[in-house]
């Protein structure tokens, strides 16, 4: 293909944050380098990016040395800095995370040493000294972590678009994908439109497998949805801040726990249940062909057996606004069934290998002039500018070595 076919050096698939981060990053560390980005939807941050809690992570629960932790760590100073610099609303609240049962000390106690090896600002309370900080909220025991905070995500991704001074592409579904040795890679969109890159980057979220197989790579995972449910707080006045109970490190969701964002507004929740369709946010959304691709990976059905039993309570949350009430008064007592007002669900792009191990930490992999992110869970929002820098950097020296001479490494 002759280098003035291209249409960009660097083409960039997902409008979500990690996507519109790689786009900002690429756009700072080379000046220059002409970047285009595809995303599906009218808009940018429509799925996993404008459908969370808004929390700024601080790092705590990750594996120290891991992607997780370094770049939530890091991404949580960075996304504040951020926000401040655009205007954009945020807030540094702090959070406690709440031990309700004797069971759940020893846990609270590795999650002090585990935030301590991150370096992350911890304080050990007593059962009193959580008044302190939320009134209504009553436990055994909490910590209390002063780098957590929130902030309007959708808002960041917005930002991330103007100032990356990238082609934004609204609207621009890829449908297939052409690669040849020595031609770089061309897109076509369900529009009918083909886009020509020199590198292409895959940021496609809850699509990323499947975009990946389109572009001739084979990612070894395959993603599993999983709907989060919410319910909003009719008493918002009862919740300060954020307030999180022990995870159980052998389930892979944090639990029921309580946010007030930025609006004042405070949400409760996720459940975490199976989705029936990639971007399935209700029981009535149904696609067969990607519930049978979910259903025929063997993963599937190894996560199923494994952890049976944390998602049957899972359902019976999801189907009984009852059980739900439950799990909420576990940590604050005076909730009532009038205050849970239902609020909208999203879904988390879960990788899961073959043997149903789910990946823990973010997946990024790399074929012929492609690079893909294929798992980019949370802390993705809050790390999402140094993950934005690490992807771009792989796309640059792809670019370099693909005849882009002159263009200088990513920063690291």
């Amino acid at each position: 293909m002759p280098v003035g076919a291209y249409d960009c050096d660097v083409l960039v698939v997902g409008g979500g944050i990690v996507g519109l981060s790689t786009a900002y990053a690429v756009g700072r560390a080379a000046p220059g380098t002409r970047v285009t980005v595809l995303e599906k939807e009218p808009g940018p941050a429509r799925h996993q990016t404008g459908r969370n809690s808004g929390v700024i992570h601080s790092g705590i629960y990750y594996r120290p040395g891991s992607l997780k932790a370094r770049y939530a760590v890091r991404g949580a100073a960075e996304m504040v800095k951020f926000c401040a610099e655009y205007g954009i609303e945020h807030a540094v609240t702090g959070k406690l995370i709440v031990a309700t049962e004797r069971a759940e000390l020893p846990r609270l106690h590795a999650l002090v040493q585990r935030g301590r090896e991150n370096g992350i600002p911890v304080r050990e309370l007593g059962a009193a000294q959580i008044a302190d900080y939320e009134p209504q909220v009553r436990g055994l025991a909490a910590i209390h972590v002063g780098s957590t905070g929130v902030c309007d995500y959708a808002g960041v991704a917005g930002q991330l678009a103007l100032a990356s001074g990238a082609d934004i592409r609204y609207g621009a579904e890829a449908v297939r994908v052409d690669r040849r040795p020595g031609r770089g890679v061309a897109v076509r969109t369900a529009a009918g439109d083909v886009v020509r890159g020199r590198v292409l980057v895959n940021c496609a979220g809850l699509y990323c497998d499947t975009l990946a197989r389109l572009t001739g790579d084979e990612p070894g995972v395959r993603i599993v949805p999983f709907r989060g449910e919410y319910y909003e707080l009719a008493r918002p006045e009862l919740v300060r801040g954020l307030v999180y109970p022990v995870p159980d490190p052998a389930f892979p969701f944090l639990g029921v726990h309580l946010t007030r964002g930025v609006d004042g507004g405070v949400h409760i929740g996720p459940n975490a249940v199976p989705a029936l369709a990639r971007e399935g946010y209700g029981w009535n959304v149904v696609r067969p062909r990607e519930l049978a691709g979910t259903l025929t990976w063997p993963g599937s059905w190894a996560i199923a057996r494994r952890h049976w039993r944390h998602g049957a309570g899972e359902l019976h949350r999801s189907l009984s606004k009852g059980a739900f009430l439950e799990a909420v008064r576990r940590l604050l007592p005076a909730a009532r069934a009038d205050d849970l007002v239902p609020a909208p669900a999203g879904v988390r792009a879960q990788a899961v290998l073959r043997d149903g191990s789910l990946v823990d930490d973010f997946l990024i992999k790399e074929g012929p002039r492609a690079v893909h992110v294929l798992n980019a869970p949370s802390p993705a929002a809050t790390a999402s500018l140094p993950i934005g820098r690490e992807v771009a950097s792989r796309a640059l020296r792809m670019l370099a070595a693909a005849g882009g001479a002159g263009l200088p490494a990513a920063r690291p």
